[in-house]
């Protein structure tokens, strides 16, 4: 589990801040200098808070725990979907509706309603409705997987997030806060740090910069994930022996 290094960081654009008329105060600590009217991000705490943040993220999920992917930018979606896919955590990248955790039942049953939709479809059980009739429905089961297909399999509230711009998802952060789910996130210079669990002071708007956070968290939950594996190994090997 590597932290990246500074210069991998600097390639990636992690310091590149908003326009100095745009910071939030709270942001002080973490910015480095002023150049051309745009803050510089203080790379070195950068890496502090992603080696901090990385450590409770590789326990989170060495627990079992679930943690879920916010990131619902353009240039985020793509990188965070993956990201998230490649340790089976879920997802939202295409639009938090409000009260996707507060109302949680509520969701439970549109992933519900997209189920039946496929069990329907696939069953042949629609054989008697109109061609009209069957493509509103596939375009409602569509629509369904595009918005909640990323926590289909999310069964109950997850212990933690991940999110990509508190600024931009700060319903979902006031869901999580509300609902006192451990929150990580990408924190720029628009931004309070202290709103979040463990901040990352870095660029919110770079895919290179999300990319290399998202990936570093994802490297963190797979030795976690490694570790819990190996651990029930041992303990199953000890109740044989």
């Amino acid at each position: 589990m590597n932290t990246p290094k500074y210069e991998d960081l600097l390639k990636a654009g992690c310091h590149f801040g908003h326009m100095k008329r745009k910071w939030n105060p709270y942001m002080k600590p973490h910015i480095f200098t002023e150049r051309k009217g745009i803050h510089i991000i203080d790379l070195n705490s950068t890496a502090k808070h992603l080696e901090r943040a990385g450590l409770a993220m590789k326990n989170m999920a060495k627990s079992g725990k679930k943690v879920l992917f916010v990131a619902t930018k353009k240039q985020a979606r793509e990188t965070v979907s993956k990201a998230a896919l490649s340790v089976g955590m879920p997802f939202v990248t295409e639009r938090w509706l409000g009260g996707m955790m507060t109302n949680f039942s509520t969701i439970r049953r549109s992933v519900k309603k997209m189920d039946n939709i496929d069990r329907m479809l696939a069953d042949g059980s629609l054989t008697s409705v109109t061609k009209k009739e069957r493509l509103t429905l596939t375009r409602e089961r569509n629509k369904l997987e595009r918005i909640l297909g990323g926590i289909a399999k999310l069964n109950r509230i997850p212990s933690a997030m991940f999110i990509v711009d508190i600024h931009h998802e700060h319903i979902a952060l006031a869901e999580a806060k509300k609902l006192g789910v451990k929150t990580f996130a990408i924190v720029d210079t628009n931004s309070n740090p202290e709103l979040v669990d463990f901040p990352i002071p870095a660029n919110d708007d770079n895919s290179r910069s999300i990319g290399v956070i998202a990936n570093y968290m994802v490297d963190c939950i797979k030795e976690g994930l490694s570790e819990r594996q190996s651990n029930k190994q041992e303990q199953e090997a000890a109740q044989n022996a």
